[in-house]
């Protein structure tokens, strides 16, 4: 192209036309947000709902919207705001619908963002009363364009208790043209004040299969060839949230540039480990084939598994072997009808249920070490040590079972044979009090009080007294009328005066009561508490006990019972920690 000659016969310079930009991209989560109730998934009750509702126009002034984040609060919200003030395509529509037309001005305006009389409030950045103050004074106008004014405070649970207080009043009894909803990830940190005003809907997660089914939709939508089984990652791996899925396809498209996205694809970008895979480490570890197990893990951390994730996996693993070991119908982590679904059937007929459950618990503490080590792989194959290590350990039913029969110690007898061994017939120790003796009568005489035990039975249960005299009197001297302690540092002062006053009260004597300087029998609750210790201590070292801790280091005595005065003992909760 010549360029354009100048009045002075010289030629001038004009820049080239500068292209218009193309529409800068909108990512699938923004660009397919449902505008009306017929594209949100998952959330029938909801819309049964609120379509009976609008249909009889019994519409509540204001609605309270939970759930998972990126389930729908928000997109609800917006969709209840456009059906509250839609038009229709003519204008003439009256009442709120169900069906809003998004043809007509308050439609597109709430759809833009731009509708004066539909105010949005993020209370995670907006919490104070001030801002609340605003809505309670602008809800006193009437709309501007609109049917009703709605105000959607997204976050609520952020507001402070001062904003709540001053919201109560205004959302108790609202103008009839005012309608409040509200959005919350969290709510029990919402007041019951707050919530008794509100029509509740609780947004449930989006059940893996539907969601993997809206995902397929999404893909021939934007001509993206992938796989059954990449969606089926993707849409496990949101956990029942419609924005998270949508966000991971966006990104499995990005990673996938033009081709078929496959479920290896997915399962490199997101971290994941191969199911089959982790089944495999699961039934070598369980087998005893420690070596061959971390070798595996070392594989798929090398293919680049997140460790956590790993972790993770073998976790609901755990979870759907027991679940088909008590229901042999279950369905959960692996596909019904796939090949590592028969497999696990076939682990889990192999295995029992408190060798499951001792799994679950090794790798549920090993998920937070993994998640707080500074080398997440080193703390992962240190909890797959523990797991392939306690897997060959007996159960505890069988342990007892062959410490019997080897001899350790002769099996108890049955009812009316001879007593069991002395060590065996001590009381219960436990952190409380030894029975107390029953309170003497009022008036008892003097020389029925010999000791500090039988002080302390003249006193009412929890008394501020017994209390003191159990573990902050050492006793002295004792003789019928006359009395010597000494108390410790947390004893009261007035503890002498009541003392007396108590004596004198229950025997009708005057008793003379001391305090001494040093000396001192130990206080009943260090009595008590030496007597316990010593009790543990006997029966550690009878032999079937002393066989019992040795084969599990770390074991320790929790409590003796007197077994020859239960009349049925009962039954022992089985334990695999």
């Amino acid at each position: 192209m010549a360029a354009p000659a100048r009045a002075d016969g010289l030629a001038c310079y004009s820049p080239p036309m500068a292209k218009t930009s193309a529409q800068p991209y909108r990512v699938l989560a923004r660009k397919y947000r449902p505008s009306d109730f017929t594209g949100l998934i998952g959330q029938e009750a909801l819309v049964r709902t609120l379509s009976n509702a609008f249909a009889i126009q019994r519409i509540a002034h204001a609605f309270m919207l939970t759930g998972v984040r990126g389930v729908g609060k928000t997109t609800t919200a917006r969709i209840i705001a456009r059906a509250l003030n839609c038009i229709g395509p003519d204008g003439k529509r009256t009442d709120p619908t169900i069906q809003p037309c998004g043809k007509c001005e308050p439609c597109v305006s709430i759809s833009e963002s731009r509708n004066v009389d539909v105010q949005e409030m993020d209370a995670a950045s907006r919490t104070g009363i001030d801002d609340i103050r605003e809505i309670i004074e602008g809800v006193r106008y009437a709309p501007v364009a609109a049917r009703y004014k709605v105000y959607i405070i997204d976050e609520v649970h952020m507001l402070s208790k001062q904003a709540f207080n001053g919201l109560l009043k205004t959302l108790e009894e609202p103008p009839p043209h005012v309608k409040f909803v509200f959005a919350t990830t969290e709510i029990r940190k919402v007041p019951v004040t707050v919530l008794s005003r509100c029509q509740r809907f609780d947004l449930r997660r989006i059940d893996s299969a539907e969601l993997a089914a809206y995902l397929a939709g999404l893909a021939e939508k934007e001509k993206v060839k992938i796989e059954e089984g990449a969606l089926a990652l993707i849409a496990r791996a949101a956990e029942g949230s419609a924005r998270d899925g949508l966000s991971l396809l966006d990104q499995a498209i990005a990673h996938g540039e033009g081709e078929m996205i496959t479920a290896d694809t997915v399962r490199l970008l997101l971290g994941l480990a191969d199911r089959g895979r982790v089944l495999d480490i699961f039934e070598k570890l369980m087998g005893g084939k420690l070596s061959e197990g971390l070798t595996d893990l070392g594989a798929l951390y090398d293919a680049g598994a997140d460790p956590l994730a790993v972790m993770q996996d073998l976790l609901e693993t755990t979870h759907f072997l027991t679940r088909v070991k008590v229901a042999p119908a279950a369905q959960g982590f692996f596909d019904g009808g796939s090949g590592e679904a028969k497999r696990a059937a076939d682990l889990a007929a192999k295995l029992s249920v408190a060798s499951l459950t001792r799994a679950w618990q090794i790798l549920l503490k090993g998920l937070f070490e993994v998640r707080d080590a500074t080398r997440p792989i080193s703390a992962c194959e240190m909890a797959l040590i523990r797991l392939a290590y306690a897997a060959e350990l007996p159960p505890t039913d069988k342990l007892v079972k062959d410490l019997l029969e080897g001899g350790a110690m002769p099996a108890p007898r049955a009812s009316g044979a001879s007593a069991p061994p002395p060590s065996f017939r001590a009381p219960v120790a436990s952190g409380s009090a030894m029975p107390a003796r029953a309170a003497m009568p009022e008036g008892a005489p003097t020389a029925s009080i010999r000791n500090l035990e039988d002080i302390v039975a003249l006193c009412e249960p929890r008394s501020e007294l017994r209390v003191n005299l159990e573990h902050n009197v050492h006793l002295v001297h004792l003789e019928p009328g006359r009395i010597e302690i000494r108390p410790t540092a947390r004893a009261p002062r007035t503890l002498a005066n009541d003392l007396q006053a108590k004596l004198r009260a229950v025997t009708g004597e005057r008793w003379t009561v001391s305090i001494a300087n040093q000396g001192g029998a130990p206080t009943l609750a260090e009595q008590k508490q030496l007597a316990k210790t010593a009790r543990f201590e006997v029966v550690a070292q009878e032999p079937m006990v002393r066989a019992v801790l040795d084969r599990f280091p770390g074991a320790e005595i929790v409590a003796v019972r007197d077994v020859a005065s239960d009349d049925v003992a009962p039954a022992m909760p089985e334990s695999d920690s």
